[in-house]
């Protein structure tokens, strides 16, 4: 099926990872085996949720301040808007720091959809609004991304789950991608070759 539209996350995707959540999570006052943050957040006092939010909204501006983009993002951000296929992002993050990613690279970004809007990863309900304001089916459509939820939120709205590789990811959870990518170049030959969405056969595309 055509591709007509491509969802990003944003920090370790689009831009090499930077935020250290182990670290954060220390910070915050959080054990290692507890809930996402985000999660974690909802659980806590309105003073303790002020500080957590003070304490990731530090991390995440020194993320946009020291973000470098992953490789392949500027060739295949130029693909995309020499072939007019919309971008969005779709990330646990917030539209003031994507926003600030797309300046400072000079990206062009259609649609930001942010922990503020919704149901968060890996809930399928950022894909399924996007799809929506771009007026394409999920199964139209490419969701990229690093880590696990981003693979749940995409196989659950129907859309292509892609992989981006990154220190162990794809050994933690690289079966529930449709394709582990190293460079985001790669996702050109994936749009306009039409390769069978399975892992393996991609894996074997690529050696050839």
């Amino acid at each position: 099926m055509k591709i007509k539209a491509v969802i990003f996350d944003l920090d370790g995707t689009i831009t090499e990872p930077y935020l250290d959540f182990d670290k954060i999570r220390e910070e915050i006052g959080l054990s290692p085996d507890s809930e996402p943050i985000l999660e974690s957040m909802q659980k806590m006092s309105s003073d303790q949720r002020q500080k957590t939010e003070e304490i990731l909204y530090k991390h995440e501006r020194l993320a946009v301040e020291h973000s470098t983009l992953n490789k392949g993002a500027a060739q295949l951000f130029d693909w995309l808007k020499k072939n007019n296929i919309p971008v969005g992002v779709l990330t646990r993050n917030t539209k003031h720091n994507a926003s600030a990613v797309a300046a400072k690279h000079n990206l062009e970004f259609h649609a930001i959809f942010d922990r503020n809007d919704g149901p968060a990863k890996p809930d399928p309900f950022g894909v399924q609004k996007l799809c929506d304001f771009f007026k394409v089916k999920p199964q139209e459509t490419l969701v990229i991304g690093d880590y696990l939820y981003d693979l749940q939120c995409a196989k659950a709205a129907g859309a292509t789950a892609i992989l981006v590789r990154a220190g162990k990811n794809a050994e933690k959870f690289g079966s529930q991608a449709d394709y582990i990518i190293d460079s985001l170049a790669e996702i050109i030959d994936i749009i306009t070759k039409n390769t069978e969405p399975r892992i393996q056969n991609y894996e074997k595309h690529k050696k050839n």
